[in-house]
């Protein structure tokens, strides 16, 4: 089965997306989802110029040859730009051999591991009683799992905290936006959200928090140890990790589970971390980290740990994404749990899928492949609009922290 075409649908049904799309002599077609957050066009001019004239004629079914060809080729091995692109090819080609086995992907990974994929979805509020509100809102959902943020005193924004409570999307200026930040503020306010929380919504709902890469990792096992009485089922992105290293000295100060690696790009990202058992929840996402096929490495190397999968979902990654993702963690044997942030009914109509939620878990659904395609005609009703990430300053003396 050869490749005859292939090509990248840019879109923007309330927020940017880039889409690959692999056309077939068999009339099978596949797409993979190749978004960049904020950077979404370096991948579209990647896959246009350097990736797409390397595949038409190829045979669709050489899945692992291709992935090698495309990060071996390269030479200029890894990186964001490259790895998401090669993700989108491999999970385009996943999708056309599983559709041409007339099978839901799931099944050429090997079948059911569980009826269902946990998933966690994100609460905010402005301040610790609209949060504790809308933790209770997702509780009555059927949500088992819940991120909770709030808003800090003092602190103008805050990551996690949207302008609305369902669709929260942090790309939201032609040109960066800036942030103030206050270590100090938000290590007071944390616990206190935690206490709150938990104190609202019982002993038996999952309780996530997400640092966002803001602490050092002495300040991350202060929190950590804080947040100990509240049992809470990951920290996530406590510190930076490109020094996996840091997170031992972490590790030494709690025994809050930890959990990182959305924005890894490989499984050397994540070598030490996991070897080192300095994590519990690995968090490498389909499209960032080179597609199935690698992840499907990153896992196995982390089941020999007992470090279990977290894999990021929030909207910055297409329906495309989430579709191979919960074929993925319906066979992975060491699934934790998956993000799911709801995508906005624009982009549920641009790309229709087979998957759904009910009582706390997604199902991907039995449609042959991932069970995700893309409607041509309405992406093209909704134009690329550039959009950046923010950026942080210490509200002190405006030095350049971590988003």
């Amino acid at each position: 089965m050869k490749i005859t075409n292939a090509r990248v649908i840019v879109c923007s049904p309330g927020r940017n997306f880039v889409t690959l799309k692999i056309e077939t002599d068999e009339g099978l077609t596949g797409i993979g989802d190749a978004t960049l957050n904020g950077r979404e066009l370096s991948v579209a001019a990647y896959l246009t110029e350097h990736v797409i004239p390397c595949l038409i004629g190829r045979d669709a079914h050489q899945i692992e040859d291709i992935w090698q060809y495309l990060y071996k080729g390269a030479y200029w091995r890894r990186g964001p730009v490259t790895m998401t692109a090669i993700a989108a090819v491999d999970t385009a080609l996943w999708d056309i051999k599983a559709k041409a086995a007339n099978l839901p992907l799931y099944q050429l990974l090997g079948g059911k591991s569980r009826t269902g994929v946990m998933v966690y979805g994100h609460a905010n509020g402005r301040d610790i009683e609209q949060t504790v509100e809308e933790v209770l809102r997702y509780k009555e959902e059927g949500y088992l799992a819940i991120r909770a943020q709030s808003g800090v005193p003092g602190l103008e924004k805050v990551y996690g905290v949207g302008r609305g409570t369902m669709f929260y999307e942090p790309a939201d200026a032609d040109l960066p936006s800036e942030h103030d930040w206050s270590t100090a503020k938000y290590l007071e306010h944390t616990p206190k959200l935690f206490d709150a929380v938990r104190s609202a919504v019982g002993p038996d709902i999952h309780l996530l928090h997400d640092v966002h890469h803001r602490l050092t990792p002495i300040e991350a096992g202060r929190l950590g140890k804080a947040l100990e009485p509240f049992n809470l089922f990951w920290m996530e992105d406590a510190t930076p990790a490109e020094n996996q290293e840091s997170f031992r000295l972490i590790r030494q100060h709690t025994t809050t589970p930890l959990a990182v690696g959305e924005i890894f790009n490989s499984i050397w990202d994540c070598k030490d971390l996991i070897e080192n058992q300095l994590i519990d929840y690995i968090r490498t996402t389909v499209v960032h980290a080179g597609g199935i096929t690698q992840l499907r490495r990153i896992a196995d190397l982390a089941s020999l740990y007992q470090v279990r999968t977290g894999c990021h979902g929030a909207t910055d990654l297409s329906p495309a994404c989430m579709g191979a993702a919960l074929h993925f963690d319906m066979w992975v044997p060491n699934f934790g749990i998956q993000e799911y942030m709801r995508h906005t009914e624009e982009t549920d109509a641009v790309f229709p899928h087979a998957y759904s939620f009910a009582d706390g878990m997604l199902h991907p659904g039995e449609a042959p492949g991932h069970g995700v395609d893309i409607d041509e005609k309405l992406a093209a009703k909704y134009p690329y609009k550039r959009a950046y990430l923010p950026v942080n300053r210490q509200q002190h003396d405006g030095t350049l922290w971590n988003w």
